[in-house]
C-alpha cells in the first residue's frame, strides 16, 4: 500500500530534500511551506500521516496540531523540532503530537518513526484496541493490580478502566483525556499490571522502534501520563523501576 504524507516545513532546502527522500521511499507526498497551507491540505486530502515542523510563520506547527486535534482529527503527527528541552517536547505532546524528531536528523530515523506510526494506525484499525491489545499480553499474566481484560476489550486494573474499542479511559469516575500514544502506553501498562516492562519492550510495543538508551522519549510520555492518571490525592499507579522500566501497580 502506498501511504500519503503531508509534509509542512518552511525551510525550503529541508522541505525539498525530505520530499525527494520520501517520494523515493514510496510515499505520496504533499509538501507545503506554512501552517495555513498545512491545515488546508489536511482538510482537503486526509493524509495517512503528517510530518510537521514546529517553527513556521503565521500558524506554527503546535497550533496546526491543536486545531486538528480539536476537530477530532486523529491522523498520526510526527513533529520536526530544533528544540531539545523537555518543556518543548511536552508542549508538542500537549498539542496532541504522537512523536517528534529533533533537528538535525538522519532521514532513516524519520522513515523508521513514520513506519512505526503507520503500523500503529493499521493495527488500531484492524483490532480496534490498537497494538497493546494484541501484543501486551505476551509479557505475562496480569499481576498484583488484578488487571482484567474482558472479551469486550475493556481492561480493568486497580481503579482504572480502559475501553479499547472506544479508546476511552477512566480513573474512578473521572474520564482521562489522553492522546493516542498516552492511551496506548496506559493500556499496555494496565494489561501487564504488576509486571515490570523494560524500556526496549515498551518502545517496541508502542512505537515499533527502539530509540536506544539515550532517548528521553519514553520518560517524557510517562511523566505526562502521570500528570493525568496520578493526580494529587490519588494513589500513584505508575512506578519507575530504576535501570529497568515501568510498572503499573498499587502500593
Amino acid at each position: 500500500m502506498t501511504h500519503s504524507v503531508l509534509l509542512a516545513e518552511d525551510d525550503r532546502p529541508i522541505r525539498t530534500a525530505l520530499e525527494r527522500a520520501l517520494t523515493l521511499e514510496g510515499y505520496r507526498v504533499t509538501a507545503v511551506a506554512d501552517g495555513i497551507q498545512a491545515l488546508a491540505a489536511a482538510h482537503r486530502e486526509r493524509p495517512d500521516v503528517i510530518l510537521l515542523d514546529v517553527m513556521m510563520p503565521g500558524i506554527d506547527g503546535l497550533q496546526v496540531c491543536q486545531v486538528l486535534r480539536a476537530e477530532q482529527d486523529r491522523t498520526p503527527i510526527l513533529m520536526l523540532t530544533a528544540r531539545v528541552e523537555t518543556a518543548d517536547r511536552i508542549a508538542g505532546l500537549d498539542a496532541g503530537a504522537d512523536d517528534y524528531v529533533v533537528k538535525p536528523f538522519e532521514v532513516e530515523e524519520v522513515f523508521a518513526r513514520l513506519r512505526a506510526l503507520l503500523r500503529r494506525t493499521t493495527a488500531g484499525e484492524g483490532a480496534a484496541a490498537g497494538p497493546g491489545s494484541e501484543t501486551a499480553g505476551e509479557a505475562g499474566e496480569p499481576g498484583e493490580a488484578s488487571a482484567r481484560a474482558a472479551d469486550s476489550g475493556v481492561v480493568e486494573a486497580a481503579d482504572l478502566r480502559i475501553d479499547g474499542p472506544s479508546r476511552r479511559a477512566w480513573r474512578g469516575e473521572r474520564e482521562l483525556e489522553l492522546t493516542r500514544t498516552e492511551f496506548e502506553l496506559l493500556e499496555l501498562l494496565a494489561r501487564n499490571a504488576g509486571i515490570v516492562l523494560d524500556h526496549s519492550t515498551i518502545y517496541d510495543r508502542i512505537w515499533g522502534y527502539d530509540f536506544g538508551p539515550g532517548s528521553k522519549n519514553l520518560a517524557v510520555y510517562v511523566g505526562y501520563l502521570r500528570r493525568k492518571v496520578d493526580v494529587p490525592g490519588s494513589r500513584p499507579l505508575i512506578h519507575t523501576v530504576r535501570g529497568v522500566g515501568y510498572v503499573l501497580r498499587e502500593d
